[in-house]
């Protein structure tokens, strides 16, 4: 591969000249920049930027750290993510913890020898992590991802999954339900924990029946569905709400396979409002989360701590929480009262 010295050699000038042509092309006369610009094309020659920002001690690399990249809420997000971070000429690469606190504190580390710009991080635990404080002390800005803070000095972006869960709550009830059941889990995950939370706050004397899931996927939704199905009719929740939108398509699977018809026989609400929720079989009601939007906000509450650092401020710069409202959107898999012929 050429290097800076092959190309200045070939197009007869200093490797300071190269520099300045990578680096500050509008500080070199035209007619030299040609004569490098040339050289470079000819010579096939591609910059070291690892190298460069080993020397500069800066990165323009933002890592996103998630908990799932088979999900497809946290493809939105680093959709989002990215989107922002090439309006800054910055580029994104995503790793996935697979929810294992190990796994996590393994990819922080090797960021941080990385040197990248900064990590978005959606946590497998609730707190702080030893390897998360590790990096955020040493001055690799960290922004939280999916996940509020009561740390006033940590940034963090989120949706206020509380409410979410009491709007899937009050639309279920306000439908005739008095009999609902949560799929969700592990139930020690935050964003599970308050979306049952959610729903128990507006349940006013409705049974909720709890089924913790062996996670969030498709395949955890379906075993839900059936240990729900085997229970007897006069047992059987006449709606579920489900913590995310997989495990609601993999009830609705469950339940199709089975003969049992949604909304008729149980009515459904899931939870991001990912872009297959309103085109499965049974168009799902779900509650949306603004996701590309919690990417793009998460970006910038990394680069305003980024600049924050190096105008002398703290390393890590001040923290700012920031938490948006969801959204239910209503469709075919919950039905009015009138067409639901459900059951007290």
């Amino acid at each position: 591969m050429a290097s800076v010295k092959d190309v200045a050699r070939a197009a007869g000038v200093s490797v300071g000249t190269v520099s300045n042509v990578l680096n500050r092309p509008d500080g070199v006369s035209p007619p030299l920049r040609e004569r490098v610009e040339k050289a470079i094309a000819e010579l096939g020659f591609v910059r070291n930027e690892s190298a460069r920002q080993l020397r500069a001690g800066s990165s323009r690399t933002i890592a996103v750290v998630v908990l799932d990249v088979a999900n497809p809420f946290f493809a939105d997000v680093v959709a989002g993510a990215d989107a922002a971070a090439e309006e800054h000429d910055d580029l994104v690469i995503v790793c996935s913890s697979a929810g294992s606190a190990e796994r996590e504190a393994r990819h922080l580390r090797r960021l941080e020898q990385q040197r990248v710009l900064g990590v978005l991080l959606s946590p497998v635990l609730d707190g702080t992590s030893a390897a998360q404080a590790e990096v955020r002390r040493r001055g690799t800005p960290v922004v939280l991802l999916d996940r509020g803070t009561p740390d006033p000095d940590q940034s963090s972006v989120a949706v206020d999954d509380v409410r979410g869960g009491a709007l899937a709550g009050e639309h279920l009830l306000g439908l005739g339900h008095r009999r609902l059941g949560f799929v969700g889990g592990p139930l020690g995950l935050r964003q599970v924990g308050e979306r049952l939370q959610g729903l128990r706050s507006v349940s006013d004397g409705a049974e909720v029946l709890v089924v913790e899931s062996a996670g969030m996927s498709v395949r955890a939704g379906s075993q839900a569905a059936a240990q729900v199905l085997g229970l007897p009719p006069g047992e059987r929740p006449t709606a579920l709400f489900c913590a995310n939108d997989l495990l609601a398509i993999g009830v609705l699977n469950e339940c199709l396979r089975r003969g049992v018809r949604v909304p008729d026989d149980v009515a459904l609400v899931g939870y991001d409002d990912i872009s297959f929720a309103a085109t499965t079989t049974v168009p799902l009601t779900s509650v949306r989360q603004p996701r590309e939007l919690l990417g793009r906000t998460a970006v910038r509450l990394l680069l305003e701590q980024v600049a924050a650092g190096r105008s002398g401020g703290r390393p890590a710069g001040p923290g700012e929480e920031v938490l948006y409202s969801p959204e239910l959107v209503v469709r075919s898999s919950t039905a009015s009262r009138r067409s639901s012929g459900v059951a007290g």
